[in-house]
């Protein structure tokens, strides 16, 4: 193929002055690599596979090996493919490949890559121009869902699209859909057939309107490569070299792909870590890395366990974490040796309650700012995005800038802005709000409003779209709960209000600050500072962790949360969700053994020493947001069961509708004759005086004081003052005639 083919299919990268002039010749490009690395970069024939543990230095290595082939021209740099996983990567390969003075190499992603083919080859091959890409599948699948006569809301299509793309990446067609499912033991999101049957319309609908999406571009270049030999041949004349970075997270379909590209050739490094798999949901797999000698039995290995980042007191976490984990990945794990002096110890702290354990990063982070730390280099890393909250709060609090990585900010999100405008037209009802009106604590109110916006108080099943609305909803309801705890005569205007206060305080715009992120979004980053917080069992490992295999990711997502951190390592978990809740939780499994006496019966012990696990005193600390410092109320519970109550009504008479009532029934009679009366001089419909409910709920309890009628759902100190006399009275069967006489 020429320069000018090359050209137009694959146009160079523009733009950019190199930062530093390039080594003066091959030799130079090796200056400053350790033995392990320079076998890298001088490994430039047959299948080469490298085996880098986090902060080990493979993208330099990789580069170098990239640049060192070019300039000793050995390789030429237009017959260099270099493929990874995200544009950022690619981006900073590219960079360091400049340089190096390797210019002319391609470094792209799979999608990229493929995609500039299909632009190129399907005129040949199919004919007319590339079908139009559609870059957002969710409008398709609900059609599709609209087709098939199924009722899908926002986050249930995200959900089923996810599960389309998974199936896509994986090779598996809707009708295989159930039974590949099954196999891999995936919790889907609707029932298999359902999404087989919306797997098969959503095809149809691409199909009749001649569009294409993203997983398209890599199944139609394997179909081009698999079909047409000769266009086969000309990718393969243009391409005799390929690197393949992060090749623990290699799909299927990207494999094949893969390896028609390279036909029948080996000249082939890729480069990855087993322990750092942590995307398996969307189909990708380390097998093909751990498989890699078997299909190359020639290959030359090469391990790259010298860690240039992290501290020797991180790494020996690190490796501590790993040598608890089991399968087939742990059985490849690397042993990382810290190339760096000593630093601190890791610090493991246990708090009461979730936000005093905000409260105390905040803290930390302040003072670590204090000694010089840079904003920029600290990040608080969660398992979930609706853990960024507390987080968000406690920083703004404390007049620290923060920005949110891979996820919008809490208040920003669409459940969350649905919900507060629900909240704010309850609120503006007020004592009129047939829902709300005889409610009567707040955490109850919010329950009441969120139970109509999907939440309950049982979170779904599975992962995905669905259960993030309901942790978003559910972090909502934590908030009015330890709201309610500091201001217990707090009324719903008054939860909109610091609502809307929050929101505004972190919609401010922030330049430089913390790093806020899932351990998701930190793959691949690095900060002189880690947080690692929320780690109790059932966040870490997450509960709809089931398999043995999903929990063995759940470890090794928090192995790459350790390997983030440079020097500072910090590790908290919460006894309980909320201030004055049961302290029943308790820390991740995966720490046993590895943080301070967690082999003794009471799992840790009080600080006293490097190392040591400390108590995090919560909110009592001077300073201390109020809204933090007392317990908050329990949830509404029927009074004849004990089961949750979520639903209004239930919680308006305090038991389950289907509970057994002891009503007083000529009371009740009594009540509601009084009632009418009541309406009748306010000029107001009988239901805001009280509900049915809130009288059924009276009649039943028959209170003899104040106190006992202030405690039923709906009675507020408004109603108490204005009726409550008389609702007495008429309890305690008097004539309301005597009692206005003796008053």
């Amino acid at each position: 193929m020429t320069a000018a083919t090359h050209s137009t299919l694959f146009p160079r990268d523009s733009g950019g002055s190199q930062c530093s002039a390039p080594p003066s010749g091959a030799d130079a490009v090796l200056d400053g690599l350790d033995p392990e690395q320079r076998e890298v970069a001088t490994a430039l024939h047959g299948p080469v596979c490298v085996l880098a543990g986090a902060g080990t230095g493979k993208t330099r290595a990789i580069t170098h090996r990239i640049a060192y082939g070019v300039r000793a021209g050995i390789l030429q740099p237009t017959s260099v493919l270099a493929v990874t996983f995200t544009n950022r990567a690619a981006g900073e390969m590219r960079g360091r490949l400049r340089q190096l003075g390797a210019t002319g190499v391609q470094a792209r992603t799979f999608h990229s890559a493929a995609l500039r083919q299909l632009q190129y080859f399907w005129p040949k091959a199919v004919g007319g121009p590339l079908p139009r890409l559609v870059e957002r599948k969710v409008q398709l699948v609900a059609e599709a869902a609209a087709a098939c006569r199924i009722r899908l809301d926002r986050n249930e299509l995200r959900d089923v699209t996810g599960e389309i793309e998974w199936s896509k990446v994986t090779q598996t067609v809707p009708a295989d859909y159930a039974a590949a499912a099954a196999k891999t033991g995936r919790d889907t999101p609707r029932a298999a057939a359902e999404i087989s049957q919306l797997y098969a319309a959503y095809e149809d609908l691409k199909r009749d309107r001649a569009v294409i999406d993203f997983e398209d571009v890599l199944l139609l270049a394997v179909g081009i490569l698999q079909d047409r030999h000769d266009i086969a041949d000309q990718v393969r004349s243009q391409y005799q070299h390929f690197v393949v970075d992060e090749y623990q997270d290699v799909s299927p379909l990207q494999q094949r792909l893969l390896e028609l590209w390279l036909g029948d050739r080996d000249n082939l490094c890729v480069v990855g870590d087993a322990s750092q798999t942590i995307y398996s949901f969307t189909g990708a797999t380390p097998d093909h890395l751990l498989n890699f000698r078997t299909r190359h039995p020639g290959a030359t290995v090469v391990k790259l366990v010298r860690d240039y980042r992290s501290t020797p007191q991180v790494v020996h976490l690190a490796n501590g974490l790993l040598a608890q984990a089991s399968g087939r990945a742990a059985d490849h794990r690397l042993e990382l040796v810290s190339q760096r002096e000593r630093g601190t110890d890791p610090v493991y702290t246990e708090y009461a309650d979730e936000p005093a354990e905000a409260e105390g990063a905040a803290r930390r982070i302040r003072a670590l700012m204090a000694d010089g730390v840079p904003a920029g280099e600290i990040a608080v890393l969660f398992r979930t995005n609706s853990q960024s909250e507390i987080y968000e709060q406690a920083l703004a609090d404390a007049g620290i800038a923060y920005q949110l990585r891979g996820a919008e900010r809490f208040f920003e999100r669409t459940e969350v802005r649905e919900a507060g405008a629900a909240l704010r037209g309850a609120a503006r009802f007020g004592g009129n709000d047939t829902l709300l009106d005889d409610v009567v604590d707040l955490p109850s109110q919010v329950r009441a409003v969120l139970s109509t916006k999907g939440w309950t108080t049982q979170p779904p099943a599975g992962s995905g779209a669905v259960r993030d609305r309901w942790e978003s909803l559910a972090a909502l309801v934590r908030l009015a709960e330890d709201f309610a705890g500091a201001r217990p005569e707090a009324t719903l205007a008054d939860l909109v209000a610091e609502l809307d206060e929050r929101a505004a305080v972190q919609h401010a715009p922030t330049v430089q600050g913390v790093t806020l992120a899932s351990l998701h979004a930190a793959k691949g980053l690095e900060w002189d500072a880690v947080f690692l917080v929320g780690l109790a069992e059932g966040m870490m490992p997450i509960t709809y962790a089931k398999t043995d295999e999903q929990v063995e990711e759940e470890r090794r997502l928090l192995y790459v949360g350790v390997t983030r951190a440079r020097v500072h390592l910090s590790l908290s978990w919460a006894l309980s969700r909320s201030p004055g809740g049961r302290p029943g939780r308790r820390p991740s499994r995966f720490l046993d053994g590895l943080r301070p006496g967690s082999g003794t019966a009471s799992g840790a012990r009080a600080a006293g020493g490097p190392g040591g696990i400390e108590r995090g005193t919560g909110g009592s600390e001077p300073g201390a947001p109020r809204s933090r410092r007392r317990g908050s109320r329990s949830p509404a519970r029927c009074r004849v069961c004990g089961r949750t109550l979520t639903e209004a009504g239930e919680m308006k008479l305090m038991r389950c509708e289907d509970c057994p009532s002891d009503m007083d029934e000529g009371l009740y009679e009594r009540l509601r004759d009084w009632r009418a009366g009541q309406a009748q001089s306010l000029g107001q419909p009988a239901f805001c005086v009280f509900t049915d409910k809130t009288l059924i709920a009276i009649a039943e309890a028959a209170p003899e004081e104040e106190g006992d009628l202030a405690r039923i759902p709906g009675v507020g100190m408004r109603k108490l003052n204005r009726f409550g006399a008389d609702v007495l009275a008429i309890c305690a069967g008097q004539e309301l005639e005597a009692v206005d006489e003796a008053n």
